[in-house]
């Protein structure tokens, strides 16, 4: 992102939500608040779909898919550790995420990290769509590249002695992989058990044709906007830094398995390299 401005992927992950909840396709994922908080009528949201980006239907259609099953499962994976007794859930890079205020456990504190100008653009948004701001959040700024997690997080009331879940999704192709390390280690050391939540992307050498093509596009759109990819794993090396960093149980789906097992389909095929998605533990 730009200083002083805030995350344009981040809108437009929010606008991708929205207009799922709209789109003629099979609903994986529920979210009342995501037209709201986008900003904009459900018009103007087919308008974009349909006008501002270049890469074909089928593709935006997959996209959005993707976004809402990696959103479903974050969720699901919140409610898992609820039921086992935590009561503390860590969204980092929040976004215009909304689980916060649909959050349906007020026992339950949900910590919001963000760089500090996406955190005072999502407030202006919050507030001009009337969503209240329940007891149970807690903001706490961080700018990933210049300040520690632990720091914000400490000053945000964060419990380090009591067991978390923590949900990162759709930032670390954005990071450095020291960043990124730092962060694995960090969620690691959580009272256990600790759970955590995030997407990562193949480099695009992994990809050939037409999908290489894409990605590129993609990439060099990102590039374009301020908010380029840095970093990239295939499955096999993000679990062995999992495991480095101290996580003992890993779940990885791609994103034709993810999204099939929620319409209860067979997965697409052809992908080479597609996004993935995880949780990963730490029991002990």
């Amino acid at each position: 992102m730009q200083l002083g401005q805030p995350s344009r992927t981040a809108l437009a992950t929010a606008y991708a939500r929205a207009y799922h909840q709209i789109a003629g396709e099979p609903r994986i994922f529920t979210d009342p608040l995501a037209v709201r908080i986008a900003g904009i009528t459900p018009d103007q949201l087919a308008d974009l779909e349909t006008t501002k980006y270049q890469d074909d239907t089928d593709m935006r259609r997959r996209r959005r898919l993707f976004l809402a099953a990696r959103a479903r499962f974050a969720e699901d994976t919140v409610a898992d550790a609820v039921a086992a007794g935590t009561r503390q859930v860590v969204i980092l890079g929040a976004g215009l995420d909304t689980f916060a205020y649909r959050n349906p456990h007020p026992d339950v504190r949900v910590f919001e990290v963000d760089h500090p100008d996406t955190q005072e653009w999502k407030r202006q948004r919050l507030d001009a769509a009337g969503i209240e701001l329940p007891s149970s959040l807690i903001f706490a700024p961080v700018d990933f590249e210049s300040q520690t997690l632990a720091a914000g997080l400490a000053a945000a009331g964060f419990d380090r002695r009591r067991p978390a879940v923590f949900v990162w999704l759709g930032v670390i192709m954005y990071l450095t992989r020291d960043t990124i390390l730092d962060t694995l280690r960090f969620v690691a050391g959580q009272a256990t058990p600790v759970r955590l939540v995030f997407d990562y992307i193949y480099p695009a050498s992994a990809s050939k044709g037409e999908e290489m093509d894409q990605r590129t596009a993609r990439a060099d759109l990102v590039a374009s906007i301020g908010e380029p990819w840095l970093s990239f794993f295939t499955a096999d090396e993000i679990a062995n830094v999992l495991r480095e960093a101290g996580f003992d149980r890993i779940d990885d789906r791609d994103a034709p398995h993810l999204v099939a097992g929620y319409l209860g389909i067979e997965p697409r095929q052809g992908s080479i390299a597609p996004p993935h998605v995880l949780c990963a533990m730490r029991t002990g």
